[in-house]
């Protein structure tokens, strides 16, 4: 992530529901790594779900769509859900669809969706 954002921020929010915050742009290979690491932390915690909330991202690119996908790989091996929460802004939203991901991912349309789903 660039400029003063910092990496995700993890909360706990429900029973057995993590929700990881990320705010600003999701770009470069260093945001994105420490993104990968806090879905697999999550994934290996033993909840039942986490919520990715991507509504504060204006902008993702290709290293984060791998970050994403490495996350879900790793909730898929451990049996827990892994929903990204929106809004998305049209920049991350085009992301999805011109790599042809949206069938990859379960989205919510804001936190609130994701948690109680």
């Amino acid at each position: 992530m660039t400029g003063e954002e910092v990496g995700p921020v993890l909360e706990v929010v429900g029973d057995g529901v993590v929700l990881v915050r990320v705010r600003g742009s999701l770009d470069g290979w260093a945001g994105s790594v420490e993104l990968a690491e806090a879905l697999t932390g999550v994934a290996d915690g033993g909840g039942r779900r986490t919520v990715v909330d991507l509504s504060g991202v204006d902008f993702a690119d290709s290293a984060a769509l791998h970050a994403l996908l490495h996350g879900q790989r790793k909730h898929d091996k451990a049996g827990v859900a892994l929903v990204v929460a929106g809004p998305l802004s049209v920049r991350v939203r085009r992301l999805f669809e011109v790599t042809g991901t949206l069938g990859t991912f379960r989205f919510a349309d804001d936190v609130d969706a994701a948690i109680t789903e």
